[in-house]
């Protein structure tokens, strides 16, 4: 199985501890609306649910997850 590019959109800014230990392999960027983008690989479904798992844990408010065009690179918004 061929991993699927994803962008979690969260609210507020991402600690940098998290970013270097829990999202490695991730591109982790801000917007000046104050939301944090997460995109990167996704091998199955079980790594999705555990991301938003930890997202949660940790009180971070997912605001969408998106799958991202391979192609293109542009994500579609699906929430």
């Amino acid at each position: 199985m061929r991993d699927q590019t994803v962008e979690i959109v969260v609210g507020g800014p991402l600690s940098p501890d998290l970013v270097a230990t829990a999202l490695e392999g991730f591109a982790v960027t801000a917007d000046e609306q104050g939301r944090t983008h997460v995109v990167g690989p996704v091998p199955d479904q079980a790594r999705l649910i555990g991301l938003l798992a930890m997202f949660d844990g940790l009180h971070v408010t997912v605001i969408s997850v998106n799958p991202v065009d391979d192609e293109d690179s542009h994500p579609r918004r699906v929430t």
